[in-house]
């Protein structure tokens, strides 16, 4: 890893899930980082933003949500007892304050309003929480540093839950004003967050701090940036599933930006491609062993490598057929994908055959009910939910065998180097 130049370091929720965790944060800033030309982008600790969405979940249908706040509450309060244990101690202060503004949020959040708007302004707590916790740590711990606001950086459209950024102007404002806080001291910030021209929060998608690390190492023109996760590397199967994963000591933008289009977890989807566009070299490491070699991603190339086996769960197969039978045509196609669009159903598979056109899309009950009733007029309509959808990239025979044994394939698309099959 570079040692000169500006690194992004990008802490997950994991990382920062506990005390102990913001300790061996600490230790990676200290032992890896060094003390200046370092920015860390930080998620929400553990699962935070899981239980911020249920409670904003509640206030939205104005049903209690003070139980769901409190037990997120109490668990941020009880790791800053164990990491300041003076109770007047600044962390402890600020920490509570943003509490008070979380709470307040979820009182005023109107049933009228948009549910997308309403859930950036109240789950993009997580972050402000979990960076101003880890600002205070490292300040106790004489690493000097400043707490950014990424809202005031990061400029996006309204498109809540997955804005749209204005690179132009979040590239002019990082350039302004981060370059001379770094060469002083640490820059702690946000991943996740965004902010329009108007002051609202708007986020990136979910797991988009991986973007938000992205996207500050491609406007600071980074040497590199490391994501710390608790896994060895980037590997080419979930552990959960396949034990016997495979850790790649190397591998490139492009097979990187693949696997992630497919669903793979370890990278989110948009990071890749400011770094390639600058070739600046991504690490996964792992936060549990530091030391370990972790995997480099970076412009190269390799005759073969492990097949990687990607699972996306809670998939819908869905079918459409033109109702009078005739060929699914071009104009067809452009009316399902419009409405596709629109509600931002994403198809992770397509298939047409003469007379269809079936899609694998993630299962969410209201988009498909709307999807329906915008088509149901132009096609008969049917869709199968439940699914899983294995997506092997260089694949062989014995890693295709691997993912549909005793199962039932529903489709099966093959490329050159891709197969992709829905099981139910």
């Amino acid at each position: 890893m570079s040692t000169d130049g500006i690194k992004v370091y990008k802490f997950g929720g994991a990382s920062v899930k506990s005390a102990e965790a913001f300790r061996n944060a600490a230790r990676i800033v200290k032992t890896h980082g060094g003390e200046r030309q370092l920015l860390l982008v930080v998620s929400a600790m553990g699962k935070t933003t899981n239980a911020l969405e249920q409670a904003m979940d509640l206030a939205y249908r104005q049903q209690d949500f003070e139980p769901e706040y409190q037990r997120i509450k109490a668990y941020h309060e009880e790791v800053l007892a164990e990491l300041f244990p003076a109770p007047d101690n600044p962390a402890r202060q600020r920490v509570a304050q943003l509490f008070e503004v979380l709470h307040s949020t979820l009182q005023h959040t109107s049933p009228h309003a948009s549910y997308d708007m309403a859930y950036d302004q109240a789950v993009s707590y997580g972050e402000l929480i979990s960076s101003a916790l880890l600002h205070h740590f490292l300040q106790d711990q004489g690493l000097a540093n400043a707490w950014v606001d990424s809202r005031e950086y990061i400029k996006t459209d309204s498109t809540w839950r997955e804005a749209r950024l204005d690179w132009p102007l979040t590239e002019r404002l990082i350039k302004r004003d981060l370059p001379p806080l770094l060469r002083q001291q640490l820059v702690v910030t946000q991943g996740f967050l965004g902010g329009t021209g108007e002051g609202l929060t708007t986020t990136l998608g979910r797991e988009g701090s991986d973007f938000s690390a992205a996207i500050f190492a491609y406007c600071l023109d980074a040497a590199e940036m490391c994501i710390w996760k608790d896994v060895e590397g980037l590997l080419n199967a979930d552990p959960k599933h396949f034990p016997d994963t495979v850790c790649y000591p190397e591998i490139s933008f492009q097979e990187t930006v693949e696997m992630a289009y497919y669903g793979a977890s370890v990278i989110h989807p948009k990071t890749i491609k400011p770094l390639a566009n600058k070739q600046i070299p991504l690490y996964v490491k792992s936060f549990l062993n530091p030391e370990g070699r972790g995997t480099k991603i970076c412009d190269c190339r390799f005759d073969k490598i492990a097949p990687a086996y990607i699972i996306k769960e809670n998939q819908c197969l869905i079918s459409f057929s033109v109702k009078d039978f005739t060929f699914v045509s071009e104009k067809n196609l452009g009316t399902i994908f419009k409405a596709l669009a629109d509600l931002r159903i994403k198809m992770n598979l397509m298939q047409n055959s003469a007379i269809s056109f079936s899609i694998c899309a993630d299962f969410h009950q209201e988009r498909l009910q709307r999807l329906i009733q915008t088509l149901s007029d132009q096609f008969i309509i049917h869709y199968n939910t439940g699914l899983t959808l294995y997506t092997v990239k260089n694949y062989d025979a014995a890693s295709l065998a691997r993912v549909m044994d005793g199962k039932e394939v529903l489709l099966e698309q093959r490329t050159r180097n891709t197969c992709q099959i829905v099981t139910r």
